[in-house]
């Protein structure tokens, strides 16, 4: 089998109907799907195949859906390849949480109790603040740092070269966003229900750090990129605290994705969409990357790591 670096989907990829045909052919997948069920208390599966744009799109409900869905991805391809460990790994935001379970940080079920509660969190601070995101597509990194520390807002994402996502309440992001365009940058204003990895996010952040405290962490037993230092992490405190600071501070995701292409001849985006695929693309075109988010595509990436 070829090295394999694999990563995994954040908020934003769910769609209705996300996993259904991998928990139909997939005995390992359906098993994983039973498994959140059992540990929530709720049918986070009905809620993946049944439920409605407007029901996936609360973080109390979209995260444990798409880390599910993005293990039961997993544990479909381990149980068509065998078992493997990464060359590497790593999770755009949400998606952090699954790679720490492919590098044996988290056991599932510590990992998915922490991402139920941080959902609730997250969705709380969405609700006591009014906030907003934007991407800006091209334009100097550096330069919208400065415009967004100006307008008393942050960068959220890094996400590959030619995007970044800014973050913030939701007038301050209009003055950012007036700002850029005045410069020529092009920006798009993003439909979202608060302003992700941003000051906003403070209160959220400082409530998840029981839930943290409150879990084992172990040595990865591969490599990890983790989002805020935009690096490999050995040391599970800093692991831990790094997840705390994830929640509002800056998503180094190109320097992570970068990371993972250094440790292996293809990478693997397990979770629904493939957008992580698609920001690989826009950093090296002749990198492989193919998504697992259906059974279609599932048999695509075993031929493609054969």
């Amino acid at each position: 089998m070829k090295k394999v670096s694999i990563m995994f989907s954040g908020q934003g990829a769910q769609a209705p109907g996300m996993g259904k045909d991998l928990y139909d052919a997939s005995p390992a997948a359906k098993a994983i799907f039973d498994r959140a069920n059992d540990i929530l208390h709720r049918d986070i599966a009905n809620l993946c195949f049944n439920g409605s744009v407007e029901d996936l799109t609360a973080c109390a409900n979209c995260q444990p859906a798409i880390f599910t869905m993005s293990q039961a991805a997993m544990a479909a391809l381990k149980e068509r390849v065998g078992d493997f460990l990464p060359a590497a790994t790593a999770g755009l935001s949400l998606g952090e949480y699954s790679a720490l379970v492919a590098a044996n940080v988290l056991s599932f079920d510590d990992a998915l109790r922490l991402v139920a509660k941080r959902g609730e969190l997250m969705d709380k601070a969405c609700r006591d603040t009014q906030g907003g995101m934007a991407a800006v597509l091209g334009g100097d990194p550096d330069k919208i740092a400065e415009v967004c520390a100006a307008s008393g807002i942050d960068v959220a994402n890094y996400n590959c070269p030619g995007q970044i996502v800014i973050s913030g309440e939701s007038a301050k992001v209009e003055t950012a966003v007036a700002k850029l365009t005045e410069l020529e940058f092009r920006v798009v204003t993003l439909q979202v229900a608060g302003a992700y990895h941003s000051r906003v996010m403070a209160p959220a952040a400082e409530a998840f750090a029981d839930a943290l405290a409150a879990c084992s962490f172990s040595k990865p037993a591969c490599p990890i990129a983790q989002n805020f230092p935009g690096d490999f992490v050995e040391t599970p405190s800093d692991i831990s605290e790094n997840l705390r600071q994830q929640i509002c501070g800056s998503v180094r995701w190109e320097a992570c994705l970068r990371k993972l292409m250094a440790k292996a001849e293809v990478l693997v985006e397990c979770g629904p969409g493939n957008v992580l695929c698609g920001f690989v693309k826009r950093t090296d075109k002749t990198y492989k990357a193919c998504p697992i988010n259906s059974v279609g595509t599932l048999d695509t990436a075993v031929q493609a790591i054969a």
